[in-house]
């Protein structure tokens, strides 16, 4: 009983740190409340007697492809195939141990961002950033320093022209030219060698000239690598400037600032290797190098494997998905544990969702009684049991919307104004009369159940679903919705496709190949759920290749293009409710999309067999439980040590 208050505690504790923090929408403060202690350093950058740092460049240890396990932190459920090389700036390199750049926190241990978030209290720690970050008298200019003590790899010193160029090259040379961060962000400058300015997109409300969302700029310093420039500019030169060049460049001779540095990848492993030069053991930093030599993901084919690898003791901290994980010490008694003591195990943060896409040629994936039909039809309570074993809040617990099932975005709008439009599942009778009103009729000469599958203008309503192969948890939700097509007339046929490839596709521009397709939403960040909502409807990413944001199936509505861009410049709270409520309410009739369960923020399971010191919710050390490599994560890394 002790364990499930605490357990209920942590959580209310969060939530309510969370809204504080988003409801400050001047980021008063930024980072500083969570900066590293206990040994750890001060976090303070500037260093006693104010000189920069020094340290030799980093040379690659002759690579061993075995090696030592009591040197070496393994992962599983990072990726899916193959890594493809180390090149953060292109995401084509498959390689999420050492390069991802998510809004809740990137991945640290090679590049690293001006500060670390914590997702547990919604501060900003700084990392790069020496200190707390500011704002100018208006609000419309951001201003952080760069440690004296951080240092690239090469031993040449961090600098604010890495930043600023680092912002000028996704601008110039990425595919979607910072799409995701231009409606934000005017500029990236370098004041002089130490200090960032960050200039904000501006708008005229209420007479006044202010930043578009000061949210996204804070948002933007833990989620955007630091690049270094001089390598930036050998990528341009060597590549002629030529876009696909530089995003198929492997990066071999990637220059770095983080921890650990690019050592080995072949088809099933991808390895990196501490650099024991890494600034961060200033006494500014974090004091001392984290522990383990090595870390490593191996790819498993399936999470069934996975599974087994971390039962045995192969893997340490896995971020896949187990079925009835408690099971693994209820009943086998092994060393293995989440970050929560009682069930559901993990903070659910994420909306798992399947799109559809209206660029699809398929007849009425464009008809929105179509899509809600589908929708309403599927079984959410046997996913939950069955994909989810249940590690999850469920939609009866918390209505379905735009919010995640924490108890902050809960109350940012009036769930019983849309309580019409929610369901629970498995209506198979509301789906038919949807479909009947709206004239959309079973053809009994077609062969198909039940009275024949239904057409539109002779044409069978037929649909590929869609999710990565091997992904048995998705797989098994996906199996589920098509599973209630023979119910409502319409065929729904699986089709798991290779993540190397699927992430081609979904992230394409202009894609026909899937119908109906499966990926995650975002989970909790500085700027939630404003992005969340950005993400999954705003037209503003329509059309763009290499497109992770968001809205992956083109939906399309000035409406509701016109209330995002009024929710960063709203103060007003009641306000605020009725836009995300009129949200809400378009999102529930269009039905671009629909969520198939509530999921944590990440998978963060832990075998202590060889490691153990990996955070945990009654350990007081308020480090998220996100795989030891995302934002703040990584100071578990500092604290582990072999077991005995």
């Amino acid at each position: 009983m002790k364990k499930r208050i605490f357990a209920l505690a942590l959580a209310v504790a969060m939530c309510l740190s969370l809204l504080a923090a988003c409801g400050d929408n001047n980021g008063g403060g930024g980072g500083g409340s969570g900066t590293p202690s206990g040994g750890q350093g001060s976090g303070s950058g500037s260093g006693s007697d104010g000189a920069y740092a020094t340290r030799d460049p980093f040379v690659k240890p002759e690579v061993i492809s075995d090696v030592p396990r009591n040197e070496t932190l393994w992962f599983n459920g990072f990726q899916w195939g193959s890594s493809n090389g180390w090149n953060p700036i292109s995401n084509e390199m498959n390689n999420p141990l050492a390069i991802q750049q998510d809004p809740d926190g990137a991945r640290l241990v090679m590049m690293e961002t001006p500060y670390m978030y914590n997702m547990l209290d919604n501060s900003m720690i700084p990392l790069l950033a020496d200190g707390n970050y500011s704002w100018n008298t208006d609000g419309t200019e951001l201003t952080y320093k760069i440690k004296k003590a951080a240092l690239w790899s090469d031993g040449t010193k961090i600098t604010a022209h890495d930043a600023a160029f680092s912002w000028e090259f996704g601008t110039k040379y990425s595919r979607d030219g910072n799409a995701n961060w231009t409606p934000y962000i005017a500029d990236v400058v370098a004041q002089d060698d130490d200090t960032v300015v960050i200039k904000a997109v501006t708008v005229e409300h209420e007479g006044a000239t202010v930043a578009a969302n000061q949210l996204m700029m804070i948002t933007f310093l833990g989620q955007n690598y630091i690049n270094q420039k001089a390598w930036l500019e050998k990528l341009i030169d060597r590549n002629d400037g030529d876009i696909s060049a530089m995003y198929a460049d492997a990066g071999e001779d990637v220059v770095f600032s983080g921890p650990y540095a690019p050592y080995f990848m072949d088809d099933v492993r991808t390895i990196l290797v501490r650099d024991d030069g890494y600034w961060g053991q200033h006494a500014d930093m974090w004091g001392k190098l984290p522990t383990p030599k090595y870390i490593g993901n191996v790819n498993y084919e399936t999470n069934a494997a996975g599974d087994s690898a971390i039962a045995a003791g192969d893997v340490d901290v896995s971020q896949q998905f187990i079925m009835n994980v408690n099971l693994l010490w209820e009943e086998q008694g092994l060393p293995i544990s989440t970050y929560l003591p009682e069930k559901p195990w993990f903070i659910a943060a994420n909306m798992p969702t399947a799109y559809f896409n209206l660029n699809s040629p398929a007849v009425g994936i464009d008809n929105p009684a179509v899509r809600k039909a589908i929708a309403i039809a599927a079984d959410y309570d046997l996913i939950l049991a069955n994909a989810m074993t249940n590690q999850s809040p469920s939609f009866g617990d918390y209505p379905r919307s735009l919010m995640n099932p924490t108890a902050p975005e809960q109350a940012m709008y009036n769930q019983s104004a849309v309580s019409h439009l929610q369901w629970t599942g498995n209506d198979i009778d509301g789906a038919n009369k949807l479909l009947d009103d709206a004239g959309i009729l079973r053809n009994p000469d077609n062969g198909g159940p039940n009275g024949g599958w239904r057409e539109i203008d002779g044409e069978i309503l037929s649909f590929k679903v869609s999710c990565p192969d091997g992904w048995s948890d998705w797989q098994m939700a996906m199996e589920i919705v098509a599973a209630a097509g023979p119910a409502i007339g319409i065929q729904l046929e699986t089709y798991y496709i290779d993540w190397s490839i699927y992430q081609t596709i979904h992230t394409a521009g202009f894609q026909t190949e899937l119908d109906i397709f499966m990926f995650s939403t975002q989970g909790i960040s500085p700027a939630q759920p404003w992005s969340r909502i950005r993400a999954l409807l705003s037209s503003e990413f329509n059309g763009l290749d290499g497109n992770w944001t968001g809205n992956f199936g083109q939906y399309s509505n000035p409406r509701v293009d016109e209330l995002i861009k009024a929710i960063p410049l709203e103060k007003d709270s009641g306000k605020l409710n009725e836009i995300y409520t009129e949200l809400v309410e378009i999102y529930l009739t269009d039905v671009p999309s629909f969520s198939l369960m509530y999921r944590p923020e990440k998978f963060h399971t832990v075998n202590e067999s060889i490691w153990t010191g990996f955070t945990n919710a009654n350990d007081g050390r308020n480090v998220p439980p996100v795989n030891c490599t995302v934002g703040y994560a990584i100071a578990d890394l500092y604290n582990l040590r072999l077991v005995g």
